[in-house]
């Protein structure tokens, strides 16, 4: 799968070219990583700062596609990152093709 390649490479304009401009990123990752309450990150750069900031924070993080779930017009993966936590995301994609929701969702560690 293209999306978890481009994060495994790395590389942030190849991430970030799977979503879509106003994208909405809801995940207790991005409390952690943006040091904020909220859980929301709303639209493309402030998701690019994120991105960012998390790869700092894990400059080794890799992850392995354990599972796809196909819906309509989305997808639920379910992935695990090489130090062992467990997620799965939930993702609804724009008409072009690009991700333009994202819910996040992690085992309980």
């Amino acid at each position: 799968m293209e999306w978890v390649q481009a994060w495994n490479s790395h590389d942030l304009e190849r991430v970030l070219s799977h979503y879509d401009d106003s994208v909405i990123l809801i995940s207790p990752r991005a409390r952690l990583v943006l040091g904020v309450d909220y859980g929301a990150v709303r639209g493309k750069p402030a998701l690019r700062d994120y991105i960012k900031r998390a790869l700092e924070r894990v400059p080794d993080l890799t992850f392995t596609l354990d599972r796809v779930f196909s819906g309509v017009n989305s997808v639920v993966i379910e992935f695990h990152t090489n130090d062992g936590r467990h997620g799965a995301e939930f993702m609804d994609f724009a008409q072009d093709g690009r991700v333009a929701r994202v819910i996040a969702h992690y085992a309980s560690e």
